[in-house]
């Protein structure tokens, strides 16, 4: 029970972000049939499952969830992690990006700027220094291995998980 209490509550972040500030920020939600509302649709879709996939592999690889009170015991190199190391900012921008189409909102749009610059700030100042202390070398080859925010096209296998 406290381990599901723990999971459910690591949800507080992105529901946040991706509901109660948009409903807080933008109080005319036009919704109209079109090209630009299919594709921000999709890309909500597509943002939740990346979202989805993310928490998954935390919750099974790392042994923690993506809340900073209850972080990954282990660091997570595998999947879209093998790939880009924020790959759950990638998920939640393409969220945010589609509400802003879907819904035709410029403030939805603006917020989705504003979170990338505090996550991008964050990530530089809080983030990796953090993860640096915890992992220690493991992080350093991580970071030197793959981009925090291009994916790289072939994934990166450490040396220790390579097949010989």
């Amino acid at each position: 029970m406290k381990n599901i209490l723990k999971q459910a509550s690591s949800l507080i972040l992105p529901i946040t972000v991706l509901i109660l500030v948009p409903r807080s920020i933008e109080s005319n939600f036009n919704f109209s049939l079109n090209i630009v509302s299919a594709i921000g649709l999709a890309l909500v879709l597509a943002g939740l499952i990346i979202l989805c996939i993310n928490i998954s592999t935390f919750i099974r690889f790392g042994k923690g969830t993506l809340a900073p009170w209850s972080p990954t015991k282990k660091l997570v190199v595998r999947g879209m992690y093998a790939h880009v190391r924020n790959p759950m900012i990638t998920g939640v921008l393409t969220v945010l990006l589609g509400e802003s189409l879907l819904f035709h909102s410029k403030n939805i749009f603006t917020w989705f700027v504003l979170f990338f610059i505090i996550n991008y700030v964050y990530f530089i100042l809080s983030e990796e220094p953090g993860l640096e202390k915890r992992f220690g070398a493991e992080y350093l080859e991580y970071k030197r291995n793959v981009p925090r925010w291009i994916p790289r096209l072939k994934p990166w296998i450490p040396e220790e998980e390579s097949p010989s």
